[in-house]
């Protein structure tokens, strides 16, 4: 243990020297040479978000976590602090901004969309009644609901006569994925309902629209897909670009379940393990994005 501790200090020291003689070689900074040095995206986002965490300086190690507002604030106490001169390096400070837009936003999002999950879903409240029965009509408009409390839900993949109850893992934050999915690619999102009741492909299309996001939740909180929203966001990601992303997930995870064509639903545990994997592999190269194939994400594709 004592040998590792002095190996990490050793090789921290080692780099910072390194950082200071290649400052001294090429008159840049390591901002700035990974501004000049990497094209716009993720492997530029991540490489100053690293730069940043890894300063010396408390001041820089803060500007991750600064409010948007803040922002251009916080370049100028960076490009102060480096002592860069802005006027003769006025496209750092707009390539700094981009980056931390997507930095600081990928933080908010991740706070905006762990309320969501920590909201329970309440009979009581209008909003959430509202947006629940628009999922039925979007997905069933020709069948119309005959009761609240209903056999019916289980048409579209909930588990008994009131679908509350099975949002209890994920909170409001499942009922407004599946809502978007079915309101914005509404003609996949019923192809795939459809094809969930075919006895050959089995599963419930509800609960595991709640599944896949828990999946894309953990994707979020863990990072991974910071890879997907800082190729794909010019700016901060929003709730619009998750939820986007889990209409992707949903749509992958029914064309991989029809591939592997398992068993029974007893496999779902197995199959969405390995479709984990195969979705994180994809977001290890820094050029990735997850490019949709339906209208929701034809915005990012454009970008």
């Amino acid at each position: 243990m004592f040998v590792q501790v002095c190996l990490y200090f050793y090789c921290k020291c080692l780099w910072r020297c390194l950082k200071f003689v290649v400052r001294k070689l090429t008159g840049r900074c390591e901002l700035q040479r990974i501004c000049y040095n990497t094209k716009p995206g993720a492997a530029r986002t991540m490489k100053i978000e690293a730069s940043l965490k890894g300063s010396k300086s408390k001041r820089l190690q803060s500007s991750v976590s600064v409010h948007p507002d803040a922002i251009e604030k916080t370049i100028d106490d960076i490009m102060e602090l480096k002592r860069i001169n802005p006027d003769i390096n006025p496209q750092l400070g707009v390539s700094l901004q981009a980056c931390l837009l997507q930095i600081v936003g990928y933080r908010n999002l991740i706070a905006e969309v762990e309320k969501l999950r920590r909201e329970p879903y309440d009979s009581e409240n209008p909003q959430h009644e509202e947006m629940l029965l628009k999922l039925w009509k979007c997905l069933k408009p020709d069948s119309p609901l005959k009761a609240r409390i209903s056999k019916q839900w289980c048409e579209i993949g909930f588990q008994g006569d009131d679908p509350k109850t099975d949002f209890r893992g994920m909170g409001l934050l499942g009922l407004y994925n599946l809502v978007y999915f079915a309101e914005w690619d509404t003609e996949i999102a019923q192809q795939v309902l459809s094809d969930s009741l075919q006895p050959k492909y089995s599963y419930s299309f509800a609960i595991v629209g709640i599944n896949i996001t828990d999946l894309a939740y953990n994707l979020l909180v863990s990072g991974a897909l910071k890879t997907h929203f800082y190729n794909v966001a010019p700016e901060a990601p929003t709730l619009t670009h998750f939820q986007q992303t889990f209409c992707y997930l949903m749509h992958e995870f029914h064309k991989f379940w029809v591939e592997e064509d398992p068993l029974d639903i007893m496999e779902f545990n197995r199959v969405r393990e390995k479709f984990h994997k195969r979705i994180l592999k994809q977001l290890q190269n820094p050029e990735m994005a997850l490019c949709p194939h339906f209208a929701a994400s034809e915005s990012l594709i454009n970008m």
